[in-house]
């Protein structure tokens, strides 16, 4: 009986196969530098790409009128964004991939440095802008260090809070040294009237304590105490008074110049838009009536040229950024994870509903940006980093599911 012996590989098939061996390798390295292995890391990563891309084409579109009157340039706000997005961006991808020891290592160098940058706004490289002593300038360049300071306190109190976990239960040990250190920061920026990143960060301190597993009784006191202490700080700024009277007494027509010009500017600019809106570029109130109209208030501009459809599809957008970050914190096994992403969705997502319902009139006017949307280099710097660091911590602390990706990679 004959017997068959299978053909030998030629030596071009053998060669053709290992190139397809390096090739799966190599796209499986790719994706493992580069890429979103998880659905979690794929949704965060995919929806903060969106907001930045959208983001840019709303300052191109809210600015130019005064870029163009300022610089003889339609594109040089826009230029100058699209510049912050591409350090913002790389930054996050460096930051996604670095070890998650490392934020625990550099929590206490990143807030003293955080504190030394905010203390530099009193001295004669600060100055301030609408009221609010916030920014530093060097060399041409401005740089807002509170939005860095936020990142630092999502980092830092995640590693005081992982290092205390087995005695978060009790009420001095999750509060000390959490309170004097946040209250210094958020102190020092309380010091240049900027009262709404001052919001924005005790919402952030609470919300990194609360997924803590801090209990909430623990949190009423330090809550009542900051209530008792905003009133005073409200009525020291006559600026303040009279916004917060508009709102609650509404606009007359002697408060039209004054407290309510630019919440009325910004309501008639949302009711123009219509379902559809009046077309991207064609907004009316970016013609130097509505101020701010490329930062705080491009949610108007948002609402005006792409109408309850563009405006809702950035609601929605936020909502699917704060699910996916409540996913890795349901499914984060670290301490150090869950108090990270938990307190950068309580900044992100509380910062957007914020500005949001500043321009609805549902709140007082307040001077928050929309985040990875509104023009300013340091706030969308700063927010692309701490998702990066949030996508560095997901990677190592959900190895299986990473795993299985490469393996499926390797496969495919």
């Amino acid at each position: 009986m004959a017997t068959t012996t299978a053909p030998r590989p030629t030596s071009a098939e053998l060669r053709a196969g290992r190139a397809e061996r390096m090739g799966k390798r190599a796209l499986v390295r790719v994706r493992s530098i580069f890429g979103a292995p998880t659905l979690n890391a794929a949704l965060l990563l995919g929806t903060t790409l969106f907001l930045v891309v959208f983001g840019l084409i709303m300052v191109l579109s809210s600015s130019s009128v005064e870029s163009y009157v300022a610089n003889d340039s339609f594109f040089t706000d826009f230029v100058k964004q699209a510049a912050f997005a591409a350090i913002g961006i790389v930054l996050m991808l460096i930051a996604s991939r670095m070890p998650a020891s490392t934020w625990q290592r550099v929590a206490w160098v990143a807030i003293m440095l955080g504190i030394a940058l905010q203390i530099l706004v009193f001295t004669p490289l600060g100055f301030g802008a609408n009221g609010n002593r916030n920014w530093i300038g060097i060399g041409g360049f401005s740089l807002q260090p509170s939005e860095f300071v936020k990142v630092a306190l999502c980092v830092w109190l995640a590693m005081i809070m992982t290092r205390k976990q087995k005695h978060i239960d009790s009420f001095w040990q999750a509060w000390i040294p959490a309170a004097p250190v946040a209250g210094l920061s958020i102190g020092l920026v309380l010091l240049g009237s900027d009262l709404g990143t001052v919001v924005i960060m005790v919402a952030l301190s609470f919300g990194a304590l609360w997924f803590a597993g801090v209990r909430w009784w623990h949190l009423l006191l330090p809550v009542a105490g900051l209530v008792v202490l905003a009133v005073p700080v409200v009525l020291a700024s006559p600026s303040r008074v009279r916004r917060i009277g508009a709102f609650v007494q509404g606009c007359t027509d002697a408060d039209y110049y004054s407290g309510c010009w630019q919440q009325l500017h910004g309501t008639w600019a949302l009711s123009a838009g219509g379902l559809f809106g009046v077309g991207l570029g064609n907004s009316r109130a970016k013609w130097s009536w509505l101020p701010e109209a490329d930062n705080d208030y491009i949610y108007a501009i948002i609402g005006e040229e792409l109408g309850l459809l563009g405006a809702v599809v950035v609601l929605a957008l936020f909502a699917l950024l704060a699910w996916t970050m409540l996913r890795i914190v349901r499914q984060a096994r670290l301490q150090m994870t869950r108090v990270v992403t938990g307190a950068a969705m309580v900044w992100l997502v509380g910062q957007a509903l914020v500005n949001i319902a500043v321009v609805l009139g549902l709140l007082p006017v307040l001077g928050v940006p929309l985040p990875f949307i509104s023009s300013g280099g340091s706030q969308l710097i700063a927010a692309l980093l701490v998702v990066g660091i949030v996508l560095s911590l997901e990677r190592v602390d959900n190895p299986g599911a990473r795993g299985e990706s490469l393996v499926a990679a390797t496969r495919g």
